[in-house]
């Protein structure tokens, strides 16, 4: 069984790394087509500087930058809020925000309460 080759809309990848930002927005869903459309932010054209470039050491703390073509196969380290998370950007990615790769809540993992937690603690000698 052959492995089926990666398509968005209908074009592959390398049809996609051809066409412009303007024609690739025309393939994106109304909200991220429209911010294309009225142009990126200069910290998101600073991004797109740095991978065409080769750059390795990619580190951002936009997170409200959709995911286009030129960025497929790069390694961006995004910021969370607390730390740079790497994430290597893949084909099914396209169309969606950086920021939806790298979480800014973690699950919080309760321990045993604390002496003074309880009435009952205040009780026990502190050793």
């Amino acid at each position: 069984m052959a492995k089926k080759e990666f398509t968005y809309r209908g074009k592959t990848i390398d049809e996609l790394k051809k066409m412009s930002l303007l024609e690739f927005a025309e393939l994106l869903p109304s909200r991220q087509r429209r911010k294309i459309k009225r142009g990126i932010s200069e910290e998101q054209k600073k991004v797109l500087e740095k991978i065409k470039l080769q750059d390795k050491n990619i580190r951002t703390h936009c997170r409200d930058m959709i995911v286009v073509p030129e960025m497929v196969g790069h390694m961006i380290k995004i910021y969370t809020g607390k730390q740079f998370v790497p994430i290597t950007i893949q084909n099914e990615m396209l169309g969606h925000y950086i920021g939806e790769f790298a979480q800014t809540r973690s699950s919080v993992a309760h321990n045993a309460p604390g002496v003074g937690a309880t009435r009952s603690s205040a009780a026990i000698s502190v050793r």
